[in-house]
Order: C-alpha cells, then structure tokens, then sequence
C-alpha cells in the first residue's frame, strides 16, 4: 500500500501524521458570484488531489481586499465545522461572505505554525483565492506580503489547458523582490478521493520560476488548481530543541469546464 493512501487510513495520528504533500485549501462554493448575493468559503488541511483531509487548525486571521482596496478582518466570521473524508469526519473551517460591490475579492487565510512529525519542522501558510464579482477590477493588485503569489494571468475564467503565469515575491527593507530558481508545487483539488491514483509526480506537479520570478503552469483540467512555494521561516522551540519554520505562500485558481460540457 502507498504511503500516502496508509496515512489516510490512519486516522488517530492527525496531524502528527503529516506529510509534505498537504495543503492548505482555502476555496470558495464557487469562483464568480453575484453583487448581493451571499458565497460560502470553506477552509480544509489535507491532500487534495486524494481529498484525504485532517483536521484543520485554527486560522489565526481570514482577511479580505474589496475592489476599492479597502482591507477586511473576517477572522471573527468563522466557524467551526465537520467535513467527510472516506470514513470519517474532520475539522474544517467555514465564513459567509456578501460582495457589496462589483469587482474582485481578494481573501488571504494565515495559518498558525503546523507541526509534521515526519519532517521534523513547522509550516506555517498565507492561502490566497480571488473571488469575481461581475467586473474585472482587482485581481492583479499586490497585496504586499512578505511572501506572496501575485497573479500574472487572471485567475478566473479559465478553460482547461490554458497556461497560467504567476510571479513570487519576497519582501526586504519594504521593498518586494522576485524570486528566482523558486520551487513552485501544483496540484489540483477533488471533491472526492478518486477511484484509482496515478503516481505521485502526476499528482503533484513542480515548476521553477524564471529570473523574474515568474512561474508558469499548465492547468489541464477543470476545477481548483493551488501553487504552493515555500522558503525558511526562522526557527521554534519545541521539547525543548529550536526546530525549523518553513513557511508558504499558495494559491488557488480556478479552471471551468470547456462550453458546452
């Protein structure tokens, strides 16, 4: 049996169970919406392309960018819930949202640090998702985040096959930088555990960024995509030994079908 599909079954390890290819999944019930109308998102740990999930830690803070670029904390909005997967439940993360304007929703989820026992090392992510209302205005905006993906290709309205480009940057003395030679992973989300799985390179993809720090991905097929870079974090105490931080940035794009389908 793969390791991977073992750790699903194991259920009592949690999160000490970790392993590297989880993901933080921070999506929305879907990737356009109307001004007025309410969107659920919802907040889930685990494999995503397997949908084996684990229970989620409590965000330390959910925040939204309005079109006008004006900053929202929705930290406080979230509840907690119980999601399946296989078997068993799991805690995840929900909050309602009402877009009051047409324009694009920019909501960023930041993670406490996660421990993976097999790693020996904490993660700590900023999740990022664009959420479209009606009017294109928004996406590319730079949020300035020490460490963050900002889309190239608008994140939305895309059709299966389409490349989609996306540039990493890295915050020094307040001014954003680059990366270059970053490791970029992709992996794409399901609703359900899949019937069969195809080997691990295809489930998780990796990328590297250009000397503009521009990564470029092939999203093949239709659904929610993320990519995830990650860079060290300083260190922790932990038992009393100082532990590495790795902390990541990741985001989530959405693909649709193909017209007609």
């Amino acid at each position: 049996m793969r390791p991977r599909m073992l750790l699903a079954l194991v259920s009592v390890l949690g999160l000490a169970s970790a392993a590297p290819a989880h993901f933080n999944m921070l999506l929305p019930q879907s990737a356009s919406a109307k001004k007025g109308e309410p969107v659920t998102l919802t907040y889930q740990w685990g494999h995503p392309f397997e949908h084996q999930l684990f229970d989620a830690p409590a965000p330390e803070e959910v925040t939204v960018r309005t079109p006008d670029g004006k900053r929202i904390d929705l930290t406080k909005s979230l509840e907690k819930v119980a999601v399946a997967s296989g078997d068993k439940k799991v805690t995840a993360y929900r909050l309602k949202f009402t877009p009051e304007e047409r324009g694009d929703y920019v909501f960023v989820l930041r993670t406490p640090p996660i421990w993976m026992e097999e790693d020996g090392e904490y993660l700590q992510d900023t999740v990022k998702v664009v959420l479209h209302v009606q009017v294109q205005k928004g996406w590319d905006r730079r949020d300035r985040f020490d460490f963050e993906f900002a889309p190239l290709t608008r994140p939305y309205g895309l059709q299966p096959g389409m490349v989609f480009l996306a540039q990493i940057m890295q915050t020094e003395k307040a001014e954003p930088r680059p990366l270059a030679d970053q490791l970029v992973e992709v992996e794409r989300y399901n609703a359900g555990a899949p019937k069969e799985l195809p080997p691990d390179e295809q489930i998780t993809r990796t990328a590297k960024t250009d000397p503009n720090g521009v990564v470029t991905a092939t999203l093949t097929d239709a659904g929610w995509w993320c990519l995830t870079a990650a860079r060290p974090g300083g260190v922790r105490e932990r038992d009393g030994k100082k532990v590495p931080v790795r902390q990541r940035s990741t985001l989530w794009v959405y693909v649709d079908e193909k017209p007609g389908k």
